[in-house]
């Protein structure tokens, strides 16, 4: 047994040291501090909390209280929300919850489709997806611009008006651009609707400034995953009115969650207070390289989604690649090459006859770079890096040279005590 043991350990070890020599370009993805990863090593992941506050269900529970108490603090001063849970294990479980909290089975909801960026926890019950299939929700989708990739305003407002959804959703897992919060939440509450706002991928854009603020235009409740744009642990969250605070509550526990991953809580709470000293300059160069990327690829040939927008204002770059087989092909190529991201569905690729493992386009993320302090100049290079290999030189090759280009960039940024980015385990 001691030598599967030892396997396991090698095989995460072999994992540190590939990603080591990898360009991470998955949106989705983060590292964490040196001072979340103690966080998540401490004796909170061995205990159980269920309930709020002062009001558990377990004894032994004073601490865990204060350090919960914490994070809830710094998210309210982080984000100027008004009441936080901060108990969901995912983002998913937070749409869940949200979802128990506003609506009952057979509501209707309107949010993005799919391939326009919905994620699959907002999916049809046919599709397998939370909101359709666990909550028993009707999905109705927003009218959308394909060419802007973002809800088309005065469609929206005529569906809202027509439906008279109980719950209408902004946000999504392709989020290049703020979306008409301010303009369709009004609309909403003429047919009493609940105004929800998806920030799983945005979170920490918005925690440092550079992103809408989805609360102060009109949204309700705001969930999100807290490890993509926020380098937390992996983990949820959601942020509401004082008014939906009891709900919510109620929701999350008993609703979706018993215990909440009580050393995840403890993380989640360090990284809410490096992001309150470090979130701004953090995000705006996330932006910033994610517009670099964009702009790099785009002028070596690539068919980057938006250029009349300025292609993104996130940390999101949306590439078609059509040209060169389909993202699928591409993802498992870049890989080959050490560069890491994923392939991804576009609008139009259901009407062309593609589908989710063969789509048009592929995905990249600029806020797990930024981590490792890369700028502008090295978004050239990445660039540079992929479009050698896209137009034919051996994957091989461009492994070895992003491997050497890594060797620079190794130690984290943005945090209290910046540290080795993939520390190894087991030598």
């Amino acid at each position: 047994m001691m030598e599967e043991v030892r396997r396991i350990f090698e095989y995460l070890d072999q994992h540190q040291k590939w990603f080591r020599e990898c360009l991470p370009l998955v949106a989705s993805e983060n590292l964490t501090s040196p001072a979340v990863r103690l966080a998540l090593r401490s004796d909170f992941q061995h205990r159980y909390a269920e309930g709020l506050p002062g009001e558990r269900v377990y004894a032994g529970c004073k601490y865990i209280d204060l350090v919960e108490l914490k994070a809830i603090e710094l998210a309210k001063k982080l984000f100027g929300a008004p009441h936080v849970n901060v108990q969901p294990v995912s983002g998913v479980t937070a749409n869940l919850a949200m979802y128990t909290a506003l609506t009952q089975p057979g509501d209707t909801m309107i949010c993005l489709p799919i391939p326009c960026g919905g994620h699959i926890s907002m999916g049809k019950k046919e599709l397998g997806g939370t909101a359709g299939a666990v909550h028993g929700l009707k999905i109705e989708y927003w009218p959308f611009d394909e060419e802007r990739m973002n809800i088309q305003v005065e469609k929206a407002a005529e569906k809202i008006r027509e439906v008279k959804p109980k719950l209408v959703l902004f946000g999504g897992s392709v989020f290049l651009f703020p979306h008409p919060v301010a303009e369709l939440s009004k609309v909403a509450k003429e047919v009493s609707a609940r105004v929800a706002y998806d920030a799983a991928h945005v979170i920490g854009l918005i925690a440092g400034k550079q992103f809408q603020n989805p609360l102060a235009e009109g949204a309700e409740v705001v969930t999100c995953s807290t490890h993509k744009t926020l380098p937390g642990p992996q983990h949820g969250m959601i942020l509401c009115t004082e008014e939906l605070g009891p709900a919510i509550d109620r929701a999350v526990f008993p609703g979706v969650v018993s215990n909440h991953h009580l050393h995840c809580v403890a993380a989640l709470a360090v990284a809410l207070a490096e992001m309150m000293e470090f979130g701004e300059a953090y995000a705006r160069q996330t932006v910033r390289n994610a517009q670099a990327l964009a702009r790099s690829l785009y002028d070596r040939g690539l068919k980057v989604l938006c250029p009349q927008l300025g292609f993104t204002r996130s940390h999101q770059v949306l590439v078609e690649v059509t040209e060169f087989g389909d993202g699928g092909r591409v993802e498992a190529l870049l890989e080959r090459a050490n560069i890491i991201l994923n392939r991804n569905l576009l609008p139009w690729d259901l009407r062309q006859g593609r589908h989710f493992r063969n789509p048009g386009g592929i995905r990249m993320g600029t806020a797990e770079v930024t981590r490792l302090g890369m700028k502008e100049a090295e978004m050239d290079r990445i660039a540079e890096f992929i479009v050698r290999v896209l137009k034919g030189e051996p994957a091989e090759k461009v492994a070895r040279e992003v491997a050497e280009f890594r060797k620079d960039f190794q130690t984290l940024h943005y945090c209290f005590e910046p540290g080795e980015a993939y520390e190894l385990l087991y030598s």
